[in-house]
């Protein structure tokens, strides 16, 4: 093998050490010839014993395949002569009650012209017409046997075809008696011409019988000869053949020992992208199937690699085995380098692995004949890179919090500090007391009131715009809804929560540590937060989630009230508005463009009090301008969800349907996000409404919007 722009050995007739080179070669090249002399000569005799064989194979074939026709003619005149009869006895007849059809006379004159023509080419040898209607040479028939039926054969035919010619010339009134005498000859001398064809056809036989006789000797004269000459090549073969071959399974050793150990995967690609021979031990272990030589490599990795991924690597393969291009400007979109791949290990568990897989050519006269890959499992490297990725997105997600904390209020983020690890304490408790023999029901009272805890800690988290902390309760709440949704429920299904509670500490610890521990201006104790503080963090709350469903709308409050009243019930109300305002963005109002379509402003209204009345009842409203509750959209939802039949939805209320909406998990969303789908919201409401004691009235109308009061007395 060589390479492309390798270096050749140039030889010039003015150096002095040219003319001792070239003898010195020229006797090398003596001695190999003289090496294989007598397999030269042996396989020169087998050449020329095939040559003459194979001549006299063509001579005698063509031969018989004159024979061949010779006889298919001879059969063909006995049945003209049979032909001829059979029409003149049917002419004879037709002519008794009228005149001869046509039909008939024109068989009459084909027939005897096709026997006539015949019969002079067996004789002198001419172009007759084949069975098939070609035209094909006849020779003429040899031997003295076939000469004397011929002669005789002649002789009868003549009178008989001389009456057939005076029955073509004549008018139609002459047929009948033409017609007659050419039957009378037909009936006297038909049977004695159809035995002359009989014998021509059976001495024609006979002749053909003795060339295919030659013929088989010849050719097994020929075999004999060629397989002597064949044993002799053979015995002069083997000797040297067990020596290669001794070397062959000593260098076949030595490579298998290399592929067994080597600890990547290694193979040789055809042009038709096939497997070579040659494959180490580890492709079949690091593909996941096995992998043997002839395999298509495409279809090796197709399941292992997108579509994209694999047409990608067709064409860069394809590019690899084009001479022309050179190889390593195309190294660099090897599309291999970097294959993710999910497998199967012994114990049934999926583990992700990384593959990396380079090509090489190998050249051979400037033609690229093969291409070796080298796989790589790069697992490692790869996980410990995305570690530290991970890791520094990490770092970076904890900067972000500490900023974004930095900028929050500090009272508000005291307290909500306060609630929030009082809260996870709280589900951490809940977790503690779940063992195996846990009763469903009262684990999926346990799951709802996680479900509550983690959400409101969500809701808040968004509206002091501490989004690494809402996003980590977003994905606790993800651990959560699948248990919601099981069918069934066991206490070992709650083990894997402790983890992301574990993680949503961790991130509320570090908040408390990093933030509030030095800030050295707030007291030991939260202060009340201020209105214009809260009401700022909710209008801040609905416009990021108005830009996030592409549902802009401005926020008016009022929340005056709130600050004189006592901690318990402010923190209420508080997660109350969060919840409130944030389903009012989420389902309450339209999308921009409908809304402009119903000729309301673009940007929605909603608006959040606080308020006392004269009998010094506190009244938290929150309202909106959006589309207003849609009672059967409520209820088709119910029956989706196997809440209700019809026969029971039938006898409820509108308001007894409407109220549905508070039940846990119940969600009109059709896509689950952060900011709505799970069914979580309204039943914060109505959990933290029952707590206070307090009153939740709705009223809705459509396209006008809909009002949340509670009222509850202090």
């Amino acid at each position: 093998m060589s390479s492309p722009g390798a270096p050749g050995l140039a030889i010039s007739p003015a150096l002095p050490s040219a003319p001792p080179l070239l003898r010195r070669a020229g006797r090398k090249v003596q001695l190999n010839l003289g090496k294989y002399r007598e397999i030269i000569i042996a396989v020169a005799f087998f050449l020329l014993f095939d040559l003459a064989v194979l001549v006299l194979n063509f001579y005698v074939s063509f031969q018989i395949a004159e024979d061949a026709v010779s006889i298919n003619l001879a059969g063909r005149q006995r049945m003209l002569s049979q032909r001829m009869s059979k029409a003149l006895y049917a002419s004879e007849l037709a002519s008794a009650s009228g005149p001869i059809p046509q039909s008939l006379l024109d068989e009459l004159h084909n027939a005897s012209r096709l026997f006539d023509n015949t019969l002079q080419g067996f004789r002198n040898g001419a172009q007759v017409t084949g069975g098939d209607g070609r035209q094909v040479f006849l020779p003429a028939a040899s031997g003295p046997k076939s000469a004397d039926i011929l002669n005789r054969a002649l002789a009868l035919w003549e009178p008989w075809r001389r009456q057939m010619d005076l029955l073509r010339e004549s008018g139609s009134a002459s047929h009948a008696a033409y017609v007659k005498a050419a039957a009378d000859y037909a009936r006297a001398n038909n049977l004695a011409l159809l035995g002359m064809m009989n014998e021509l056809t059976t001495d024609l036989e006979s002749a053909a019988s003795q060339r295919a006789s030659v013929l088989r000797m010849v050719q097994t004269g020929g075999i004999v000869l060629a397989l002597l000459n064949f044993l002799f090549i053979l015995f002069k073969f083997i000797r040297r053949l067990r020596q290669s071959d001794a070397a062959v399974e000593q260098a076949s050793g030595e490579t298998q020992e290399i592929l067994s150990v080597v600890r990547e995967g290694l193979f040789l690609l055809t042009p038709e992208m096939t497997l070579g021979t040659q494959i180490s031990n580890s492709v079949s272990g690091m593909f996941g199937r096995p992998a043997q030589a002839g395999d298509n490599f495409i279809l090796l990795l197709s399941p292992l690699v997108s579509a994209k991924t694999l047409e990608d690597a067709r064409g860069y393969i394809e590019l690899l085995f084009t001479p022309h291009v050179k190889e390593d400007l195309v190294q660099s979109i090897n599309p291999l380098t970097e294959v993710e791949l999910t497998q199967t290990d012994t114990l049934g568990q999926k583990r992700q692995r990384f593959l990396s897989m380079q090509f090489s050519r190998v050249v051979e006269d400037k033609s690229v004949k093969h291409l070796l890959v080298t796989v790589q499992d790069v697992t490692p490297r790869i996980e410990l890179e995305r570690k530290l990725e991970g890791e520094q997105k990490r770092a970076q997600r904890e900067f972000d919090l500490l900023v974004q904390a930095f900028e929050a209020d500090p009272a508000a983020l005291a307290a909500f500090v306060e609630r929030t690890e009082g809260s996870l304490l709280e589900v951490n408790d809940l977790l503690r007391q779940v063992d195996a023999g846990s009763d469903a029901k009262q684990l999926r009272r346990t799951v709802d009131r996680i479900y509550r805890h983690v959400h409101a800690v969500k809701g808040e988290a968004a509206m002091l715009s501490l989004e690494l902390l809402a996003s980590t309760a977003h994905e606790f709440e993800s651990h959560l809804q699948p248990l919601r949704e099981a069918a069934s429920m066991s206490g070992e299904a709650l083990l894997a929560l402790p983890l992301p509670l574990e993680e949503l500490l961790t991130r509320l610890q570090a908040l408390k540590r990093s933030v509030l521990r030095d800030r050295h201006r707030l007291p030991q104790v939260a202060p009340q937060p201020g209105v214009d503080g809260l009401g700022a963090q909710l209008s801040a709350l609905v416009e990021r989630i108005g830009e996030d469903t592409d549902k802009p709308a401005r926020l008016h409050a009022k929340l005056d009230a709130i600050t004189d009243l006592p901690t318990r019930v402010r923190d209420a109300l508080t997660q109350i508005a969060v919840q409130l305002v944030r389903n009012a963005v989420v389902h309450g109002v339209e999308d921009a463009a409908t809304r402009e379509a119903r000729g309301k402003p673009v940007r929605a209204r909603i608006d959040v009090e606080v308020a006392r009345d004269e009998t010094d009842q506190v009244h938290l409203l929150v309202r909106d301008d959006g589309g207003g509750l849609n009672p059967e959209r409520v209820r088709q939802r119910l029956l989706s969800l196997g809440w209700f039949n019809e026969a029971q939805l039938a006898e409820m209320s509108v308001s007894q349907i409407v109220a549905q909406v508070f039940k846990p998990g119940f969600s009109t969303a059709e896509v689950t996000g952060e900011h709505a789908g799970r069914g979580v919201g309204l039943d914060i409401v109505a959990h933290e409404v029952r707590r206070l004691g307090a009153r939740l009235l709705v009223s809705s109308r459509a396209q006008e919007g809909t009002t949340f009061r509670v009222r509850l007395a202090t």
